[in-house]
């Protein structure tokens, strides 16, 4: 299957109306508190001499910072316009960036076929992936680190819609950052807490390691507090 064209031209709206600028994008955090620590956890179960796929990339920041403590880092998304904020800031550094999408069987069998068993880091794709869309996204794990490969997904729990509640019910309304994000109709945390690590196993993965962690957003309370999504982590291998 393919993902709807709402869906897709959400994305493309969503990136064509975001500037380059670091941090445009609310999820666009600092990899010294997303990529980095997740990293760490995976190395724990993984080595830096493979290839390192990041699904849903975006503008490529934490791409960026993969291909520091991987062999080769490339980053992937639905949205063309994302894939051009990438290269634009990657600025012909050692990364590449391409157009997948993630529900294209035989494209993403193709990038295998051409990378061989690589790790994978997925950072809150599945939760707001169109719900027939999310075991096709599963499945693209599965296929990428093949039989060698690990992968990194983190995916956000029902918390954070609590979170997000109070960000947008604030006397002001939500920030202009969350603002965007429901103004091109995107839908974070729409998936269930059961769902994820179900989606996960009926895919083949094997979860050799979990824990709940928070995903730092680039945006604030009115009182000055960080937006910190919750959120849940698994390292996985193949079956």
């Amino acid at each position: 299957m393919n993902v709807s064209e709402n869906y897709r031209n959400a994305w493309e709206s969503y990136w064509r109306e975001t500037s380059d600028g670091r941090g445009e994008a609310i999820w666009d955090a600092d990899p010294s508190l997303t990529a980095a620590p997740h990293t760490d956890l995976l190395l724990l179960h993984a080595d830096t001499g493979r290839t390192i796929v990041d699904l849903g990339c975006g503008n490529g920041t934490q791409t960026r910072y993969l291909a520091t403590r991987f062999a080769r880092a490339v980053g992937v998304d639905l949205s063309h316009a994302a894939v051009e904020h990438a290269r634009r800031a990657a600025n012909g550094g050692p990364v590449e960036f391409q157009q997948l999408d993630l529900t294209d069987t035989d494209a993403v069998r193709a990038l295998h076929q051409r990378l061989g068993d690589s790790h994978v880091y997925m950072r809150a794709v599945i939760h707001q992936s169109e719900p027939a869309a999310r075991p096709a996204v599963a499945a693209a794990v599965a296929e990428l680190i093949g039989t060698e490969g690990r992968a990194f997904v983190v995916e956000l729990t029902s918390g954070s819609r609590d979170v997000l509640r109070r960000a947008a019910s604030e006397p002001g309304g939500p920030g202009p950052k969350l603002q965007r994000v429901f103004h091109h109709g995107l839908k974070p945390a729409d998936a269930s807490d059961e769902e994820i690590p179900q989606l996960l196993v009926k895919a083949g993965l094997t979860v050799l390691a979990e824990g709940e962690t928070t995903l730092p957003q680039t945006e604030h309370l009115a009182d000055g507090t960080r937006i910190d999504l919750p959120a849940r982590w698994f390292v996985l291998a193949g079956a």
